[in-house]
């Protein structure tokens, strides 16, 4: 922290944060009140304590506007409307950039992709009634066929549009700033314009978009992204390189962008003769310039509010009064938009500007006097500081740690600034001569190329992202680890002895590090995880998410292995069958993450698990619908059919077992059985029915246990077998017997009880599976 810093308006920002917070949750009949009583303690202690009084006065005035938000969600019509799910025809305006989510195609139908409009309802006619409003909503609508890279009406909406169409209203989601959500099938109905300066925004956009598309993918991609925060043509695969290295906020728009800009036109200005007033004026110009290319819209407005708060204490020098101005608009943005509180971009942009103004300077001071020029020094530590501020959120995000963040920033820094700001240029030449454009994003091609080729490399390194609790007590952990880190490396750096310790600890970590297999291994296409004596299966589907089969017995092991995989989006959870080793962990798979559907076979017994799905699913809002024998179902580049149960099995062995739900998977070329706990009397039904032949992957039935059809396994031939089993189970799981064919088979066989987590990686031509180890 730097020296002399002001915090004395700190504490009331934060207990304003606290606050907005606990208003948006807390239920009604007891935040009135609370925050009449602490609002009272406040003024009554205002001359004695008055830091502590201002305290609890934002606290109590921070929970009386997010009541007061929440309930006007509540108020109106548009909430009853929803819980009677309403089909209305309706005005709105649209209030943010559509943004997109990939679907899940069921039978033959294709998949289609679903774009998400945030918007204000105006106008609704429901039932011959016509009701006038202002609510906010989230319209949720069928977009492309996935694949396919032509826009519809939905995607090429401008924030100020207005729209009419006919849909069906719903609930929102607990914790969404919407009163509902407007479901739709029909292309929109445009109404009328958006404005001058929103039609301005999009004009340069579409023109920086024309500018690169000479360049290659990965940097084409990128520009918009660091310009204006548009990552809607950045590979998939380049999105996840850049969450493993860290390097994920430099294509969001944020508080840097707008320092970038307007430091690059001061220092024109200064270079043209500009002194005086002048400077201020054209920072200011640049400033809402910016803005208008970014968009005028929430989130563009809160970066630009950040922004200026550390470009004026960085052009001052008095980062004292940066850091009061700094709590000063927190609390001012807090008040004037309490869902702020729950936003994390906010906190990012909050962190970012609060580690510019306390640990930037005093780095680039330490790298300026060790021989570093002066610009180089800021340039270097600007990301840096930005980064280590902002981990802990981070790693609330993503469930991981990028162990390559901090070198992976320290070498993109140089080329951030550069290809910033001549696509900023570019863009704004576009109207002009596109000629010009082209070439200053070719110049902005450049440097995006070294980020790239950084973020490719970075995300490489083995064990380059570290799992990591993502909760609130796991991102004050890794803050009190940063802490101490930053100290010991400021009292090292003024001992040689120490400093050489601390960096042959630092490499010998380094190497051990290395030498550890990668988690999750690039490419993984099926992952078995350590969950005990239960399943849970992770099929990887690329950027459109996940689907898993069976949840396990423990939402504790489940949650951890996806949060290892980097799994936040899972479009199908598919329970084979209702045994609580398979469903148990389902509240595990539901938290923290979007989740689409579950689907559940035909057969409903034990009826008290299917009670307890049906409570789990209903309390995430997520439906619960049947999977069908013969459906078959595709997500990104994952296909699989179902092909059992066909009919009930009675009378030998298990009823439930014999009715878990069979799937044959196929990604990558290669295809997959995924046999659930069915025994030999439905092992020989589902044979006589599928002829498909050998399989690449085999998820052994039932744990491995002795109940196998042999002439499954022979037909099967799997190259690679996966016994999911817990270790010292009292059902003497794995059976000697199964391991023995399963082996004269020539199958690689994996255990989660001897070696953990199991990856399946690669393609019919390099298949192979990957053991995490326990």
């Amino acid at each position: 922290m730097t020296a002399g810093a002001d915090l004395r308006l700190a504490v009331p920002a934060v207990a304003t944060w606290a606050g907005a917070f606990a208003g948006l949750a807390a239920p009604g009949w007891w935040l009135w009140p609370s925050a009449g009583t602490v609002a009272a303690a406040g003024l009554v202690g205002w001359r004695a304590r008055p830091a502590v009084a201002a305290a609890l006065v934002c606290l109590a005035v921070g929970a009386a506007v997010g009541g007061l938000r929440v309930l006007g969600l509540h108020a109106g019509p548009v909430d009853a409307l929803a819980g009677e799910r309403a089909v209305v025809e309706a005005r709105l305006v649209v209030t943010g950039d559509p943004s997109r989510h990939h679907g899940v195609s069921h039978g033959q139908d294709r998949a289609r992709d679903l774009v998400v409009v945030p918007a204000r309802l105006e106008r609704a006619v429901v039932r011959g009634r016509v009701l006038r409003v202002r609510s906010p909503v989230l319209v949720l609508a069928s977009g492309r066929p996935a694949g396919d890279d032509s826009p519809t009406g939905w995607d090429l909406l401008l924030p100020g549009q207005r729209i009419g169409l006919t849909g069906r209203l719903g609930p929102a989601r607990p914790g969404q700033p919407v009163a509902a959500v407007v479901a739709v099938r029909a292309p929109p109905r445009l109404v009328g314009r958006p404005s001058a300066v929103q039609r301005a925004a999009g004009d340069l956009r579409a023109g920086l978009r024309h500018a690169v598309r000479g360049l290659p993918e990965g940097p084409r991609g990128l520009v918009p992204g660091l310009v204006v925060g548009d990552t809607s043509r950045m590979p998939p695969g380049l999105v996840d390189d850049f969450r493993t290295a860290g390097l994920t906020h430099l294509t969001a728009v944020s508080g840097a962008n707008l320092v970038i800009v307007c430091g690059f036109v001061l220092y024109v200005g200064r270079w043209a003769g500009l002194r005086g007033r002048w400077l201020p004026v054209a920072g200011g110009l640049a400033m809402a310039g910016f803005v208008v290319l970014a968009r005028p819209q929430p989130s563009v407005l809160r970066a630009a509010a950040m922004g200026a708060v550390g470009l004026a204490a960085l052009a001052t020098g008095r980062r004292r009064s940066g850091l009061s101005a700094l709590a000063g608009a927190v609390i001012g943005l807090l008040l004037a938009d309490p869902w702020l509180a729950r936003s994390y971009g906010f906190a990012l942009s909050v962190l970012a500007t609060g580690g510019l103004l306390t640990l930037a300077p005093g780095w680039a001071r330490a790298l300026h006097a060790r021989g570093l020029p002066l610009p180089a020094a800021h340039a270097l530590a600007v990301p840096a500081a930005a980064q280590v501020a902002c981990a802990p959120v981070i790693a609330m995000i993503s469930g991981q740690v990028s162990l390559v963040a901090v070198p992976a920033n320290l070498l993109v820094a140089p080329a951030v600034a550069p290809a910033t700001v001549c696509g900023v240029l570019a863009a704004l030449a576009s109207p002009v001569s596109g000629t010009a454009a082209r070439l200053l994003g070719e110049a902005a091609g450049l440097p995006a190329a070294w980020i790239v080729t950084v973020a490719q490399q970075a995300a490489g390194v083995p064990d380059a992202a570290l799992g990591w609790p993502s909760t609130g007590v796991g991102a004050m952990a890794l803050m009190a680890v940063l802490v101490a880190m930053v100290m010991g490396l400021r009292r090292a750096a003024r001992h040689r002895r120490v400093l050489a310790c601390t960096a042959v600890v630092l490499v010998a970590g380094g190497a051990v590090v290395a030498a550890r297999p990668s988690w999750p291994p690039p490419g993984w296409l099926l992952v078995a995880c350590d969950v005990g004596q239960g399943d849970a299966l992770v099929l990887s589907a690329g950027p459109a998410g996940a689907v898993v089969v069976d949840a396990g017995p423990d939402p504790r092991l489940v949650d951890r292995c996806l949060t290892d995989l980097g799994v936040r989006r899972v479009a199908v959870v598919l329970l084979t069958h209702l045994h609580a080793d398979h469903v148990e962990g389902l509240p595990g798979v539901l938290a923290g993450r979007t989740v689409a559907e579950v689907q559940v076979g035909p057969y409903d017994e034990p009826a008290g698990e299917l009670a307890r799905v049906r409570r789990w699913t209903r309390s995430a809002h997520v439906p619960v619908v049947p999977a069908v024998v013969g459906e078959r179902d595709r997500l990104g580049g994952l296909h699989w059919e179902v092909l059992w149960p066909a009919r009930v099995i009675e009378g030998e062995g298990s009823t439930p077992n014999n009715a878990s739900v069979v799937l044959l998977v196929e990604r990558a070329g290669l295809r997959m059985l995924l046999t659930g706990d069915v025994e030999p009397a439905a092992q020989r039904a589902l044979l006589a029915r599928w002829h498909a032949g050998p399989v690449d992957v085999l998820k052994v039935a039932h744990h491995g246990s002795a109940y196998q059809a042999p002439e499954l396994l022979q037909a099967a031939r799997p190259r690679i077998a996966l016994v999911s089993v817990g270790a010292g189970n009292d059902y003497g799981h794995p059976a000697p017997a199964t391991m023995r064919r399963l082996a004269g088979l020539g199958a690689v066989v994996g255990r989660t009880d001897r070696d953990g987590d199991l990856a399946v990686v690669g393609d019919p031509s390099g298949l192979r599976l990957v053991r995490r180890g326990r």
